[in-house]
């Protein structure tokens, strides 16, 4: 391990991209996230930036005031619901196409958080969609 080497390149990684160390303005979060959507474009290419750059990124959207409206509302999500909506939209699906929980009205209690999913319905749809029960729990 050549320590000199690698004290001379961590310089160099500090001049070239500043922000290794934290993001420190809202303009240059919005450039990161530019950079980071050209980056995976090529995510086998890119992987040591792209590894780089995600916590850099990640740690800047948990800190940043612009962020804590809305990293309280993520957390306070119930996840289950959360997972069924996204796969109501990316299946382009309605209430009553889900056979594996029941009726539309059940369905939609659910999704009001007025009802909750059943272990068979998890078990259902995980195997359904090829997702892990974890996701609806």
């Amino acid at each position: 391990m050549n320590t000199e080497t690698m004290k001379a390149l961590a310089h160099e990684i500090g001049n070239v991209m500043p922000w290794v160390q934290g993001i420190s303005c809202d303009s240059q979060y919005n450039e990161l996230i530019e950079l980071m959507d050209e980056l995976i474009e090529a995510p086998d290419e890119n992987a040591i930036l792209i590894d780089l750059l995600f916590p850099v990124i990640e740690r800047y959207e948990e800190e940043a005031e612009q962020f804590q409206k809305f990293n309280k509302r993520i957390d306070e999500l119930d996840q289950g619901i959360a997972t069924l909506k996204v796969i109501i939209d990316q299946h382009g699906l309605t209430l009553s196409d889900f056979p594996e929980i029941g009726k539309k009205s059940l369905m939609s209690q659910i999704l009001s958080g007025k009802r909750s999913l059943t272990l068979s319905h998890i078990r259902a749809l995980s195997e359904r969609f090829g997702v892990p029960a974890s996701m609806f729990v």
